[in-house]
Formats: C-alpha cells, sequence, structure tokens
C-alpha cells in the first residue's frame, strides 16, 4: 500500500465478539422453540430507542473522582484513566509500543452496557465509570457526535454490532447500542460458517482502517460458539498545523533504551509549538490543522529511563503535563518512525489484573443485558481481547490505526532564544482531542529504526 505522507490519518478500531459459554450444555432437557425461540437477528432494533431510553443504573461507587463540567468529561476522565491504568499493565512489552486508550474503551463500554450484578460492577471499577452508568454512556455518545461533527480535520466514526441470525437479543440492549454508540445490527452466520463470519469482519476492519490493521481476529479466533460480535472504528486525517521542511530532514545519531546509538532521519524545525518542563521532563505538543487535535510529546532528561518514567504515568500525571505547555517558538528536532503490527496483543490478562476478572469466567459472568437465555449453556462470557495498533510520524504529520477484538463464547511564551526540544533518546507520545483532552493514541519509542 502506498504510503501518504500529506496527511495525518489515526484510525481507531474496535471490535467485540460475543460467543457461548459451555462446549456442551449441561445435562437435562433443552428448551425447545416453543419455549424459547430462536429469533432472527434485523440489521435494525426490533424498536426504535426514545431519546430519553437508558440502561439500568449499577450502584457502583466512583473509583475515581469525575468531574462534570463538560457533557463529555465523564468518559473523557474515564478513558483516560483506564488507559494510563492499562499502560502500567502493557509497558512491560519491550521495544516501541502503541495502544488506543479511547479505541479499548468503546468496546468495553458497548460491552459494559450488557452487563449486569457483579459482572457490572467489576466492570465499571476497572473502566472507571463512577456512580452513573447512564452519565458514562450519555457522555461517549457526545463525545462520539462531537466527532462526527468536528470541523478542521477529517474524522469518522463507525459502529456496528454483527450477530448471529438464530440467537435472540435484547431490544433494549440493541435500541441503547444504537442511540448511544450509533451501532446497528447486522445479521450473520457465526453458528454455520465462523471462519466466513471472521474474513468478514477482519475486512470490515481493514476497510475502515485503511488497509492499516489486517487480520484482526487471528485463525480460529471465531467458532461455531460466537454469537455476537461489536466494532467501533474511528478514522482520523490531518496535517501538522506547521509541517516540517523536508529540506532540513537529515540522519543523526539516536541512543535507544539499552545505551544503542543507531542513525536515523531526524527531522527539523523551528516553529510556534506548545512547551514546557515539569520536574526536568521536557513536553511538547504539536497541533494539527484546525486545531482540535494534537500529539504531546514527552522527553525524560538524560539522568532518567524511559521505564522509570513510564512507571510514574498515571492520568494525573498525564493531566500535569498537558497543563504545563504553553505556547512559544520551540526548536525541535524529532526522529520519523513507524510502529507496525505485529500479532494482536491478548489484554484478558491485562484487565484481569486490573480487577475485571468475573467477566471471564464461563460460569459467573452475568451478560444478560445483551441476551437471556433459558439455556444457561447458552449465556455469554467473555473469552479474549484482541488489540492491534499502528502509527506512524513524518514531516507531514501522522498516521495512526488501532483495532480491539472482545470475544465471547457461550459459557458455559516566546524566550529570545527557543527552548530546544531534542528527541534523541526514548520518548512517549499522546494523539488527543484537544477540544476534551481524550487521548486517542498512547505509545513509546524507544528506537526509531525498528
Amino acid at each position: 500500500m502506498t504510503r501518504r505522507n500529506t496527511l495525518i490519518a489515526p484510525a481507531t478500531l474496535a471490535l467485540l465478539a460475543l460467543a457461548a459459554c459451555e462446549p456442551t450444555p449441561p445435562a437435562g432437557p433443552t428448551p425447545d422453540t416453543a419455549t424459547h425461540p430462536p429469533s432472527t437477528v434485523s440489521t435494525q432494533p426490533s424498536a426504535q430507542p426514545s431519546a430519553t431510553a437508558k440502561p439500568a443504573k449499577h450502584d457502583i461507587a466512583p473509583s475515581i473522582p469525575i468531574a462534570t463540567a463538560g457533557p463529555a468529561e465523564i468518559a473523557v476522565n474515564a478513558s483516560n484513566g483506564f488507559g494510563m491504568a492499562l499502560y502500567q499493565e502493557l509497558k512491560a512489552k519491550p521495544g516501541n509500543f502503541v495502544f488506543s486508550p479511547a479505541s479499548i474503551s468503546v468496546a468495553l463500554a458497548m460491552t459494559y452496557g450488557g452487563a449486569k450484578g457483579d459482572t457490572a460492577a467489576q466492570m465499571a471499577k476497572t473502566l472507571q465509570v463512577g456512580a452513573d452508568a447512564d452519565a458514562f454512556h450519555d457522555a461517549w455518545a457526545t463525545q462520539l457526535n462531537g466527532w462526527q461533527n468536528h470541523k478542521g480535520a477529517e474524522i469518522a466514526v463507525a459502529n456496528r454490532l454483527f450477530g448471529d441470525k438464530k440467537y435472540t437479543f435484547e431490544a433494549p440492549y440493541l435500541a441503547h447500542s444504537k442511540s448511544r454508540y450509533g451501532a446497528p445490527l447486522q445479521a450473520v452466520d457465526f453458528a454455520g460458517a465462523p471462519e466466513k463470519q471472521r474474513v468478514k469482519i477482519n475486512g470490515w476492519v481493514a476497510e475502515q482502517t485503511h488497509d492499516r490493521i489486517l487480520d484482526l481476529i487471528p485463525a480460529n479466533g471465531v467458532s461455531s460458539d460466537t454469537r455476537m460480535a461489536l466494532v467501533n472504528a474511528i478514522y482520523f486525517k490531518a496535517q501538522w498545523n506547521e509541517a516540517f521542511p523536508k529540506r532540513r530532514t537529515k540522519d543523526e545519531t539516536f541512543t535507544t533504551a539499552d545505551g544503542t546509538k543507531v542513525t536515523t532521519p531526524m527531522m527539523m524545525h523551528t516553529t510556534h509549538a506548545r512547551y514546557g518542563e515539569v520536574d526536568g521532563v521536557q513536553l511538547m505538543e504539536l497541533r494539527y490543522k484546525g486545531g482540535g487535535f494534537a500529539t504531546l510529546f514527552v522527553l525524560p532528561p538524560q539522568t532518567e529511563k524511559i521505564g522509570d518514567l513510564e512507571s510514574k504515568l498515571d492520568k494525573g500525571l498525564l493531566d500535569q503535563w498537558t497543563g504545563a505547555v504553553k505556547g512559544q517558538r520551540v526548536q525541535i528536532r524529532l526522529p520519523r518512525f513507524t510502529i507496525k503490527p505485529g500479532g494482536a496483543v491478548e489484554l484478558s490478562d491485562p484487565l484481569k489484573a486490573m480487577g475485571m476478572k468475573l467477566p471471564f469466567v464461563p460460569s459467573g459472568a452475568d451478560f444478560t443485558g445483551i441476551t437471556k437465555p433459558a439455556n444457561l449453556a447458552d449465556r455469554l462470557y467473555i473469552e479474549k481481547v484482541y488489540h492491534k495498533a499502528f502509527v506512524a510520524m513524518d514531516e507531514a504529520g501522522t498516521e495512526a490505526a488501532a483495532a480491539t477484538a472482545v470475544l465471547m463464547a457461550r459459557a458455559g511564551g516566546a524566550a529570545v532564544e527557543p527552548p530546544t526540544f531534542h528527541a534523541d533518546r526514548p520518548f512517549l507520545f499522546f494523539i488527543r482531542d484537544t477540544s476534551t483532552n481524550l487521548v486517542m493514541f498512547a505509545g513509546r519509542v524507544v528506537d526509531p529504526t525498528k
């Protein structure tokens, strides 16, 4: 595929697949169609939701303080808090890496909309939902609608539910998913042709991410027990507010995390940016045309290892960093880099470590908000969570993409001399929506030549 160096195109995709819980049903009679008739899934909910239709509240104490200054702020605070906590679980992965807190958050938020009881409680705590589930989902709807109506950058959001055509799904859940997340329902044949549906969903993912995320769901990732897939895709395209002059890019030395010195193309520019320092950490934020999106670059001092800085990272520190940068002219030296996805990262263990254990238990997960099968063997639980991400930064801007698959199985200011931001050693980056401060992508560069 030819790379488009004249644009920024982060594309985010989240996919959630629901399947069945135990390979074989428990002993005893299986309900027949008279007591539990199969329902052909329509591409639309059985009833249109009203403007006030909302899911039930869950009696959950907020895990973090939630501000209410803006209509999207609950979702932003939750996603950023969850994302930085997840970063702590992922940072042990060696080398360069990138992930999308927003993508994973949206996928799990749609799943949470059908969770009940203790399953909902654990998901709410891990996702940092707060006390009011209604407000959480409403906030996500506001954020998603804001992207649809954004001026100055091209950003498209697409959500879709893929449901097995012979399975019964709860109409209120389908209405909720459509009204809050804009996710229509499409009938597929998971039970009869699982591999064909895997290819179909992966094709949808590739289309939404402009072919940057391929084969999100691995071979055998969809089985005849799969019952539903929830997919969220975000495509974003913009350019740096002021492009780096290509004529000034030249090879320079970059010292990697292990101390190895490599030669890499270093982009150079003296331009208006946002710059600040916190405890010796240099911060530089570059905005994209339109002003609604930016990337914050975080460079530790020479004496601090990148891993030590990462170990301090949480939402509070991120907020401190974003609040510390002020507009001024900055001398920038930043390496070009690309982080390509290999195999999908499996997130089940990190999510369990963060407290979301019950949703992965075949005999204990409660997703009866999505479906209430009479046969307990048909109840749903989360089996696997896969994630892939891509990012590339050059003189013109940034291209990025991400995808998340949650597989559920059947149960069972100016100075005289501008400051210099010289990223010649490992650094962090955060691509964010500046209107709400939502972190769309986060990552680390330890060797731009890899």
